[in-house]
């Protein structure tokens, strides 16, 4: 069935309008009611990030030319150049051959000095040569995406928000205040009830009964559980639909960020699917929601290195051990996003798998704001107050994600837009800059000049409202990731994939499109891919699901 025909109708009422003197609606009427004002207080300070962004796009104080420039500097100049002069080359060549062939002085001139300047002739091959194998030495392998998959719980892990709710109050773990904090949390998060949850978290009576000691339910063996359950399950169908033997894969790259056993989830895929010893594995933990495309820009550069590989990347989260069962707040808007999920992604730099591939790899920038010491702890795993681990979100999380979207936007622009959009812009900034035009607005792109696809990751639906005003983009731009959202949660790294399968089921894939997809994570970082569809892709192409048993 395609997708548009389970997509649940969104409330498109719900965005932010800005008041008088730069105070949003949520602070004007903030309820009097402290359990509703941490999640009213989070909205508004998504509206502040938003106007904050606007009002500088108006002035141009937003353009810091320093996140451009360093965009135009991660152009790969000497593959662009080698393309300029080997279409010259080859225009100069058909030119002097056509030429030769219809002119009989020229042809008899062109033997005669092949005949009696042979070392002319073997200097001018010799360089051909050079040039050839200079070029094939230095140019950057290409980087197909065959196929993936993502992964569908079985329904009997399916949760509601009233089984969610049911369940936190059989684990006697919660206050009645937290317990309608976080159902205040969740009437406003955008996650719907068909999300799902691993099995160990519906035996919430069994931690009730242990007097709220959850050590033995939520515990490293029900961790593995719903690790081998999501890993497994995705591989083998990605396997399957691409008719790949498990001993083919050559490098294999996992990330999950809050569950890192000894042996690592590699290992365990490794043994699992028996895949060679030859192999090159490489284990992601702790870098959040956006090492999905972290793995994508590691696969890249493999992919680079070793030639006709091809390569597994793996992105999943594991939640079993991360139910925080504390009262702290900041510590409790994480029961209430994160779900279970996956996705497996085959890719390959060899030449022949282009016909069977659906996208190229063109872009990936990263942006890590590590080095500030807000950025870093803006999400953070601790134990709170009673010694119950959790993650925290900071207050400043929305500042910081929106200054970290700001550099990596100016960073990936270069890369992307068409040559008119450069001058427009360099004019613009010219004008205002130079020409003493202060009044002249800031210069703003349109993102579909370079973009027909977004795949936005699922932070929340505040986050989702924020990017799309602030983009300019329709409310079809980010219909997959409110789709996502609401059937799936925040799946973390693996929500992207989730939302570019849903592209694909509604038909709208064609040869040629650009897709950017981009995630936050902690650290603080905000990472973006972007791929370019090499074929049309229909319904019954879409990329699966891989259901569990």
């Amino acid at each position: 069935m395609p997708p548009s025909q389970d997509a649940p109708e969104f409330d498109r009422t719900g965005a932010p309008e800005a008041m008088p003197n730069g105070v949003s609606n949520a602070h004007s009427r903030r309820p009097s009611n402290p359990l509703a004002a941490l999640s009213v207080s989070t909205r508004a300070l998504w509206q502040r990030v938003q106007l904050q962004y606007l009002q500088e796009r108006e002035t141009g104080t937003w353009v810091n030319l320093s996140y451009i420039f360093s965009g135009y500097r991660s152009w790969d100049i000497l593959q662009n150049l080698s393309h300029f002069f080997l279409g010259v080359f080859v225009v100069v060549s058909f030119a002097t051959i056509y030429e030769a062939y219809y002119t009989a002085p020229a042809l008899s001139l062109l033997g005669r000095t092949y005949r009696y300047n042979i070392i002319e002739t073997a200097v001018v091959f010799l360089v051909l040569i050079t040039s050839g194998v200079i070029y094939f030495s230095w140019r950057r392998r290409p980087m197909y995406l065959i196929d993936f998959v993502t992964f569908l719980p079985p329904d009997r892990l399916r949760i509601s928000k009233e089984l969610f709710l049911k369940l936190s109050n059989d684990s006697q773990c919660f206050s009645p205040e937290s317990i309608e904090f976080q159902r205040k949390l969740l009437d406003r998060s955008g996650v719907g009830d068909s999300s799902y949850f691993p099995e160990a978290m519906f035996r919430a009576k069994e931690i009730a009964a242990n007097g709220g000691r959850a050590g033995h339910v939520l515990s490293m063996a029900s961790a593995r559980q719903e690790a081998e359950m999501v890993l497994f399950t995705t591989v083998a169908d990605l396997l399957r639909r691409t008719k790949t033997r498990a001993e083919d894969i050559d490098i294999l790259i996992v990330n999950c960020s809050l569950f890192n056993p000894t042996p690592s989830l590699t290992s365990m895929i490794v043994n699992h699917f028996k895949m060679k010893s030859s192999i090159r594995t490489y284990n992601l933990s702790g870098m959040g929601c956006s090492a999905g495309l972290i793995s994508i820009d590691l696969a890249k550069d493999l992919l680079q290195c070793h030639a006709n590989s091809l390569c597994v990347v793996v992105s999943t989260e594991n939640i079993t051990q991360n139910w925080y069962l504390g009262q702290e707040r900041s510590m409790l808007i994480t029961n209430t996003l994160f779900r279970l999920g996956g996705a497996a992604i085959l890719l390959s730099n060899r030449g022949r798998d282009v016909r069977r591939a659906k996208y190229s790899l063109l872009h990936t920038v990263r942006t890590h704001r590590g080095a500030d010491d807000l950025a870093y702890r803006c999400i953070y795993q601790e134990e709170d107050k009673a010694g119950i681990r959790g993650v925290r979100l900071s207050k400043q999380i929305m500042d910081i994600a929106g200054e970290t979207l700001r550099e990596n936007i100016f960073r990936l622009g270069p890369l992307v837009f068409p040559l008119d959009v450069h001058i427009r812009f360099f004019m613009n900034l010219a004008r205002r800059k130079y020409l003493g035009q202060r009044h002249l607005k800031s210069y703003v792109p349109d993102f579909h000049r370079a973009f027909q696809h977004f795949c936005i990751h699922t932070g929340g639906r505040a986050v989702i409202d924020t990017l799309e005003t602030s983009l300019r983009l329709t409310p079809e731009d980010i219909e997959p990731s409110r789709f996502a959202l609401h059937r799936y949660g925040n799946t973390s790294s693996a929500s992207v994939w989730y939302e570019l399968q849903y592209i694909e089921r509604s038909g709208k894939m064609r040869r040629g499109d650009k897709t950017w997809q981009i995630a936050f994570g902690s650290g603080f970082k905000c990472n973006s891919a972007v791929w370019k569809c090499l074929r049309n892709i229909s319904e019954r192409d879409a990329a699966p699901e891989a259901v569990a048993a």
